[in-house]
């Protein structure tokens, strides 16, 4: 689907006034539970637009894990495509959302169409004097349900209006008038999710689907993308193709491949730099903190492994078990102090708040590492995954990022399983190369 700037107005003006009649209430939101399309796109500037605050919400969950969610949020509307609407209808009416709109979906599946959602706004310029209100994500639920927490300041642009959010948002460098950004990761991430706010910097955007190394490459030679966001897992799949594959296409447009989510292997992070030149950009952080750390290429190759110094308004803190302060050099949990005060909010649980502060201010994301004699910030592991072997500690990540220079490895992960005689050991699950045996 292509869609020109006078349809991309035309249908922004007509979501964004059919979300202000649609008579969500004070404190309302829409979730947008769906996958990567360019529906999904409008659905949430169309929010942003109506100073609505949108919920993106994993579409591989259940409908009992989005039910929650919707309740949680108090989502009055959600937003579904082809692929969800089955899932999202039964979630929304067992928390009581009586609106689900839906594009492509079957004349039977219940949902209202899309199409009929825009006619019931007008095409005319909706009010731009609407406070924004930033996206509420929920983050994985591994010690129990999704934790919903709010894009914190340092992540969204702000503004006391809609017009002057997106006014500061096309001051940001990476959103210049005239780039390509292309999405090749789930919109349900607060990466990719950021990309959104391009087109309203004049951005062209690309969005692909399921991620696919060579159609990545193609798409970057064929629109001239500036800039995308990728986490590690996508280098290693682009760099397992076949080397006649990556030498078809030209990657030359790319200005800034900015990566998250993940350590990423040194050595595999040296080999994107030597394909694609010194464009990768790593930024260091959790969806309810935003980026606390951040390096470019040519600091990383100085300072291999790091993921550069903290940005301000954090302050880093390497800890004991006991709460003191560590020397460069020596391994500890990670903290990070808010010099504003806020550190990170959990969503409707203070409980969660409160436990992952050492004081007001003083977060942790649970993991750990050590600052150098430079003040580059390197990460050993997460604490909840280190396995004690025969009273050693072991940090899995460690033996991660060997594995998985292997060519025969596609991916992998080390956990901790039981062993009579040292208490843990260290057991590898493999993902195996295409090919390999």
């Amino acid at each position: 689907m292509v869609i020109t700037w006078a349809e991309l107005d035309s249908t922004l003006n007509r979501a964004t006034n059919a979300l202000l009649g649609a008579g969500l209430g004070e404190g309302q939101r829409i979730a947008v539970f769906a996958e990567n399309a360019a529906e999904t796109v409008l659905g949430h500037l169309s929010g942003i637009l109506a100073g609505i605050s949108t919920v993106p919400v994993n579409f591989h969950l259940t409908a009992e894990e989005v039910q929650y969610i919707l309740e949680d949020s108090q989502s009055g509307m959600v937003l579904v495509g082809p692929e969800t609407a089955e899932v999202g209808l039964e979630a929304a009416r067992a928390a009581g959302v009586g609106l689900v709109v839906g594009w492509r979906c079957p004349d039977d599946s219940g949902v209202l169409s899309w199409e009929a959602f825009l006619e019931r706004g007008e095409d005319t310029d909706p009010p731009s004097d609407m406070a924004p209100k930033p996206f509420l994500h929920y983050t994985s639920g591994t010690t129990g349900r999704p934790k919903g927490t709010e894009t914190p300041p340092t992540m969204f642009a702000g503004g006391a209006t809609v017009a002057e959010h997106f006014e500061i948002v096309g001051q940001n460098a990476r959103f210049a008038a005239g780039g390509v950004s292309l999405v090749v990761s789930p919109l349900y991430h607060t990466g990719p999710l950021g990309s959104v706010r391009a087109v309203t910097a004049g951005q062209t955007l690309v969005i692909l689907g399921r991620f696919n190394a060579e159609n990545v490459l193609r798409a970057i030679e064929q629109h001239g993308v500036t800039n995308t966001l990728m986490v590690p897992t996508h280098f290693q799949r682009l760099l397992a193709l076949p080397e006649d594959v990556r030498a078809k296409y030209d990657v030359s447009s790319l200005l800034m491949v900015s990566h998250t989510g993940a350590a990423c292997p040194v050595e595999v992070k040296r080999a994107m730099i030597e394909w694609f030149g010194p464009v990768l950009f790593e930024a260091y952080g959790a969806t309810e903190a935003g980026s606390t750390n951040a390096i470019g290429s040519e600091e990383w190759l100085e300072h291999p492994g790091s993921v550069g110094k903290t940005l301000p308004p954090f302050e880093c803190l390497i800890l004991d078990e006991d709460g003191n302060q560590l020397a460069a050099g020596e391994e500890g949990q990670i903290y990070f102090r808010d010099t504003t005060g806020r550190g990170i909010i959990y969503h409707n649980a203070p409980d969660k708040t409160e436990a992952a502060h050492l004081q007001p201010g003083v977060f942790t994301l649970g993991e750990i590492g050590y600052l150098d004699d430079d003040g580059y910030l390197f990460i050993t592991d997460r604490s909840s995954d280190m396995v004690v072997s025969g009273g050693v500690n072991i940090y899995p990540a460690e033996t991660e990022q060997v594995l998985v220079t292997h060519d025969a490895i596609a991916d992998c992960a080390v956990i901790g399983v039981p062993n009579k005689e040292m208490g843990e050991e260290l057991k590898a699950l493999i993902v195996l190369a295409e090919g390999a045996t």
